[in-house]
């Protein structure tokens, strides 16, 4: 199997008045928490110095619903207030796939000392090959910096990098995904859990997890990064050939960078079972949505992708009425 790598404090608590069909899937290792499709207004992410954190938002009322997302768990937000579009199983735990790889950038964007050499092992091209997972074809023996490696993290979706990242700032793998877990709880991040830091499907296809609710505010987090945000949104990554490495060259895995209009990455994820899977943020006219998909069904490379692009064309279009009074 290949691997295709790939929120406003509770002092109040917002509700969205959504026109929405019911959506319950059968229980089981994927769904084992079915719901419907809901609107609310979650917790924002810890504040950190990149990025102000949105502030609480009155009551809005929203009619009706993106038409045509296929995505078993979704959510639409407004990434400015955290304020809740639109929902769909929001707390339903899914296998995310790379998704992950997000709480991997955000760990070594806190770690910080982004300019250090690392030593690519040979254990990281094993690991990647043992475990089916997308590479970013990284040289045993090259030393690239920390902030390079988040290239080849986010945009080829290296489970290679993430190796060498986890293996560094763990330090050791083991290490790096106890902080994973610690951070997460941190985060109010509860039904999310890791095994990995690159969403591989290991031990078991579900045991790494997470809900459109918690990678919301996983997004909001690591978007209040400039380096996090200027490495999502590109269509490719050039690194020349240099002293202690070699050429690289890498593709973004997002299908709307470069063909959505205002798209600003985030992050893919594909295995087998978690299907498609899309963390996404996109602007247009002032304002900026995220949102996430979960589970789109296996009709194309770029399922999530099209799913986020309904969400987003719908969001873009909304004109929310006036706040609730009270």
């Amino acid at each position: 199997m290949r691997l295709r790598a790939r929120i406003v404090s509770l002092t109040a608590v917002a509700v969205i008045a959504v026109g929405v069909a019911a959506c319950a899937p059968a229980a089981g290792k994927d769904n084992p928490r079915p719901g419907k499709q809901v609107a609310i207004a979650p917790t924002s992410p810890p504040a950190t110095p990149s990025r102000p954190s949105p502030s609480v938002s009155p009551v809005i009322q929203v009619a009706g619903a993106p038409g045509g997302v296929k995505a078993k768990g979704a959510v639409l937000a407004d990434a400015a207030t955290g304020q809740i579009l639109w929902g769909r199983d929001l707390g339903t735990e899914r296998p995310m796939a790379s998704v992950t790889k997000v709480m991997t950038a955000l760990l070594v964007l806190q770690g910080g000392n982004l300019g250090q050499q690392i030593r690519i092992p040979k254990a990281a091209f094993t690991y990647a090959w043992k475990n089916g997972g997308e590479t970013a074809s990284l040289r045993p023996g090259d030393q690239l910096t920390a902030q390079q490696l988040l290239a080849a993290l986010l945009l080829p979706s290296g489970a290679d990098a993430a190796y060498t990242l986890a293996n560094a700032y763990g330090p050791g793998m083991n290490a790096f995904v106890a902080k994973m877990n610690a951070t997460a709880v941190t985060m109010g991040m509860t039904h999310t859990h890791f095994t990995s830091p690159d969403g591989l499907p290991y031990p078991t296809e579900t045991a790494t997890y997470s809900t459109p609710s918690d990678l919301l505010t996983l997004g909001l987090a690591a978007m209040k990064y400039p380096v996090f945000r200027s490495t999502v949104n590109l269509r490719f990554y050039h690194l020349p050939k240099g002293k202690g490495h070699h050429q690289y060259w890498w593709d973004n895995t997002d299908g709307l960078i470069g063909s959505y209009r205002g798209a600003l990455g985030i992050k893919t994820g594909y295995t087998d079972v978690a299907k498609h899977c899309l963390l996404f943020e996109a602007a247009r006219n002032g304002r900026t949505l995220i949102g996430v998909v979960l589970a789109s069904p296996t009709t194309g490379v770029n399922a999530g992708a099209q799913d986020a692009e309904k969400m987003l064309n719908w969001g873009f279009r909304l004109r929310p009425r006036a706040p609730v009074p009270g």
